[in-house]
């Protein structure tokens, strides 16, 4: 019997893993295995679904009633200002006295913040008194005088050339004082294998290193299996607490839900990660489900009633934030992604019937933003499924669609996406997150000289500006948006290397990394915001004829632009073609660059909030955007620029290369019901059909 089985082999009343098939997950920790051996497909429709239950409807009025109301108020319900969160810092806490289907809250009361002091305190401290409350000085002088935080580290090792990057926005959202996020844990394996065989796990790969003699990787390793193990315990502890043996492999489908709650609670309880995202659950869980109902242990109602309550703590998660994060973000999210559907790499559709209970707690609840639910997508799906979520997403506006082809060729059947759009293999790979660079404020510098353009400041040096009031020649502004290029990217992939090394020193994601395998594919997470203005600038400098306009100081602050010139995101291919050569550009420069623990670089085109930010701190453009006006999101036209409609707007964003940009590409629209037709039925068809076509185009995300 190997270690596992006999880690495994605590329940003698009853085998958790009856009726189950497949012997390789048994062996070693391998859910991918599992779920393939065992999962059932639905090519059914939704006519199975049940609604919500009284004690669900209890416990979502309860909360609405007697907490979110409040928290709209005060935009803080409260915060615990005396206890540094961990995975153990709280006793027990319950919506209401009939919250026993799924247990378990962030702290002791529903919606109540805990402070993570380890990335940083300023901004701890700075929320704490926004949120009107007093910081507790012990605290405070702990993490002040004697416990380093990440935000600490970071700014120690930071050069002068990145502190000016940073405060003049061409480098932004920078995970310098805050969880970087983006790591899934697999949070599954706490329920198919139980606590204690993860330990054993980790235990036997932190004494498989070392015999060659001491090195970093070696001490590193050793380190940080320790703290993995740690993280273990206290999720045991955690458990305990609610008086649940997390210890042993989940026996029924409510403690599968249960198990893997507790076990996401346990990461939410101890980062505060930029995206904290739960992964891919449904197929899993449905094994589960399907195995209970055809015992007779549950009902469907009962079924989608642990689902609903699984999403109601899914939707009441809160991190203590600034007003100023909230306002980069628009709002107060933490994108605890749920991806789902998709194909198997054996051919096989990976829609379950829990992928419909799912999508169905946006009827039972209500629509949210959390969790994000995202669909990977593809034509080939079962039509009751697609029909389902075409049906959801018009009710709603609360799902968000990937593209399975892409995703399943380069990242396999048991991928997940992290935050919006990137997706990673679940328990086998991590990214360092990277915010962006403001490609398009650095067309501007390129011009400028390495003047910013709203300050004036001399922010980059050794760069001289255009000279002259005359047009604006292509040839010689490529040549200097490059070499500005050069210094961007050379500032922000060092910041990005001096953020990872101070988080994985002082803010280590322990429970996270040891819910994944020991050794990992990590990725570096770059990206970059305002692709469509360097592309219609860039366009109408090459086909227009475009004059600066300078102030008294000779900084260029306008642009006069005489002429038609092409637009991005209207199937032209000479703009798009222009806009495909600065993501090709931006990524083969990153990839020059040497990058921390020798990650893979990938690369996103996204911002689906912070696009505002980046506008607010940027001067206009020879396109005509104007200055301090919010960027378009992501890959999509710019505001007003695309005149052919969506499917045009497709097929330019078609056209970037998911090469150049593995970590995502999004594509926002908004249709309004009544543009997809007149009844029920022909909108539910006419926006699958939109889906299948953009799909088939291979659009990364929608």
């Amino acid at each position: 019997m190997t270690m596992l089985n006999e880690a495994v082999q605590q329940r003698e009343d009853q085998d958790p893993w009856r009726g189950f098939d497949g012997e390789a997950w048994r062996q070693r920790i391998d859910v991918r295995d599992f779920i393939q051996r065992n999962y059932t497909p639905y090519d059914g429709d939704a006519g199975f679904l049940a609604g919500p239950t009284d004690k669900t409807l209890k416990v979502w009025e309860t909360l609405e009633r007697d907490y979110l109301s409040v928290e709209r108020e005060r935009r803080v319900y409260d915060v615990d200002t005396h206890t540094p969160a961990d995975i153990d810092a709280f006793p027990a806490g319950y919506i209401c006295a009939e919250d026993d289907v799924i247990v378990g809250l962030q702290t002791d009361v529903p919606l109540k913040r805990a402070m993570m002091p380890q990335g940083g305190w300023r901004m701890v401290a700075t929320a704490i008194r926004e949120a009107g409350k007093e910081v507790d000085p012990a605290v405070e002088r702990i993490f002040t005088r004697y416990r380093k935080t990440h935000n600490d580290a970071v700014f120690d090792i930071y050069t002068p050339r990145i502190r000016a990057a940073r405060s003049s926005h061409i480098i932004t959202g920078l995970p310098d004082a805050y969880g970087r996020g983006r790591i899934i844990g697999d949070y599954r394996r706490v329920a198919l294998y139980g606590v204690d065989a993860l330990i054993s796990d980790k235990e036997a790969a932190k004494h498989a290193v070392g015999s060659q003699g001491f090195s970093e990787h070696w001490a590193r390793y050793r380190e940080e299996h320790s703290e993995q193990i740690k993280s273990l315990k206290k999720l045991n502890k955690l458990g305990e607490i609610y008086g649940l043996e997390l210890n042993r492999p989940a026996a029924n489908a409510r403690e599968a839900v249960q198990w893997t709650y507790m076990a996401y609670l346990a990461a939410v309880k101890s980062q505060d990660g930029a995206a904290m995202s739960i992964g891919r659950l449904s197929a899993f869980l449905d094994i589960y489900f399907e195995r209970d109902l055809a015992d007779g242990v549950i009902t469907e109602s009962e079924a989608q009633e642990m689902i609903d309550a699984l999403v109601i703590k899914l939707r009441i998660v809160r991190f203590l934030r600034t007003i100023d994060y909230d306002q980069i973000f628009s709002g107060d999210p933490y994108w605890a992604t749920w991806s789902d559907a998709g194909f198997g790499v054996d051919g096989r559709q990976m829609v379950t019937k829990t992928s419909f209970r799912l999508l169905q707690t946006l009827r039972n609840l209500g629509p949210a933003p959390e969790p994000n639910i995202t669909i990977f997508w593809d034509p080939a799906l079962p039509e009751g499924y697609k029909e389902f979520c075409s049906a959801i997403s018009i009710e709603t506006s609360s799902l968000q669609y990937e593209s399975d082809a892409q995703i399943r060729e380069r990242w396999g059947d048991d991928a997940a996406i992290a935050c919006c759009v990137s997706p990673m293999k679940v328990g086998q790979q991590m990214q360092f997150f990277g915010a962006r660079v403001n490609a398009a404020k650095a067309l501007l510098y390129a011009i400028n000289g390495g003047r910013d353009e709203m300050t004036g400041k001399q922010v980059v040096e050794g760069f001289e500006p255009v000279q002259g009031d005359g047009p604006l020649d292509f040839d010689d502004i490529w040549r200097r948006y490059e070499e500005m290029l050069d210094w961007v990217i050379g500032t922000y992939v060092e910041a990005l290397n001096i953020i990872h090394y101070a988080h994985d020193k002082y803010a280590y994601e322990a429970i996270e990394m040891a819910l994944h395998d020991s050794d990992i594919i990590r990725t570096m997470g770059c990206g970059i915001a305002g692709l469509s203005i360097v592309a219609d600038s860039l366009a109408a400098i090459k086909y227009a004829k475009v004059t600066p306009v300078r102030d008294e100081t000779g900084l260029v602050v306008d642009y006069i632009t005489e002429g038609d010139f092409p637009v991005y995101g209207n199937d032209d291919d000479r703009a798009d073609d222009i806009a495909a050569t600065v993501v090709h550009t931006v990524m083969a420069k990153i990839k020059e660059i040497p990058l921390y623990r020798d990650a893979i670089p990938t690369q996103s085109v996204l911002t689906i909030t912070s696009n505002v930010v980046y506008g607010k701190n940027t001067g206009s453009f020879p396109s005509g955007h104007e200055r301090g006006t919010p960027f378009s999101p992501g890959a999509n036209p710019g505001n007003g620029m695309d005149t052919h409609g969506m499917v045009a707007s497709m097929l330019s964003v078609g056209k970037l290369d998911y090469n150049d940009a593995l970590d995502g590409i999004s594509l926002t629209n908004t249709i309004t019901p009544q543009g997809l037709g007149r009844t029920k039925e022909e909108r539910v068809k006419n926006l699958v059909g939109i889906l299948d076509a953009g799909f088939i185009m291979d659009d990364s995300q929608l």
